[in-house]
């Protein structure tokens, strides 16, 4: 099998809302405004961090005069404590174990810059699972932008690629990279998944290995 596997992080390998949540109210609380909710602030979650923290500040009605040294400080504040409630989704493990285990090469594209991704992967044991990094920082323009995702299909080299994410940035990356995209419907996509393109979805990490192992039989058994 020679399929690659390309993911994206945020509410796809990891559900890290409870802390993007504590980091935006700190930094409301350090501002003197009132919290906002969870679900509020995983709605802002997807464009890279600089977006978020625009989204908060409108939300909670700050200047945007303000707006480098809130972004400066959320940054700071976030990347130290960026695993203290964050997790892996249910199954992620045993699932890139089953990959592994199949000799696939394994990458992730996000749009949260590398230096962080790479310390929250360390921190959350995944790191060893991947041999590619593409961050919010890697090229000029961040996801949908596809050049990230085709650079890493290039770098693992795998006959097929696929793409897997949660949002609708992820749906748009692919559509623009041309490469097939298995939805995980339990991120933070705002959008009903009929409305989404991809090629599958999937509710649980540990029906993605069968998904992924069929689809690369049939694209075999097409060429």
């Amino acid at each position: 099998m020679s399929t690659a596997l390309i993911f994206d992080l945020d509410g796809t390998l990891i559900d890290s809302a409870p802390d993007l949540h504590a980091a935006s109210n700190r930094l409301l609380a350090r501002e003197d405004r009132p919290p906002l909710s969870l679900e509020t602030v995983r709605s802002f979650i997807g464009n890279g961090i600089p977006t978020l923290v625009d989204r908060v500040m409108a939300a909670s009605g700050i200047d945007t005069g303000e707006r480098d040294r809130l972004i400066s400080e959320f940054v700071a504040d976030y990347n130290a404590r960026a695993t203290e409630l964050t997790r892996p989704y249910p199954g992620v493990v045993d699932a890139l174990l089953r990959f592994r285990e199949l000799g696939l090469r394994l990458a992730v594209c996000t749009n949260k810059p590398v230096t962080p991704t790479r310390t929250i992967l360390e921190d959350l044991g995944l790191s060893h699972f991947f041999s590619a990094i593409v961050g919010g920082d890697s090229f000029p323009e961040r996801k949908p932008d596809p050049r990230g995702v085709l650079s890493l299909a290039r770098e693992l080299g795998g006959l097929h690629a696929l793409y897997i994410g949660d949002s609708e940035v992820d749906a748009e990356t692919a559509l623009r990279a041309n490469l097939p995209f298995f939805l995980f419907t339990g991120g933070y996509r705002k959008t009903p998944v009929s409305e989404l393109p991809h090629s599958l979805s999937f509710d649980d990490f540990s029906s993605l290995p069968a998904l992924v192992e069929d689809y690369a039989q049939a694209s075999v058994a097409a060429t």
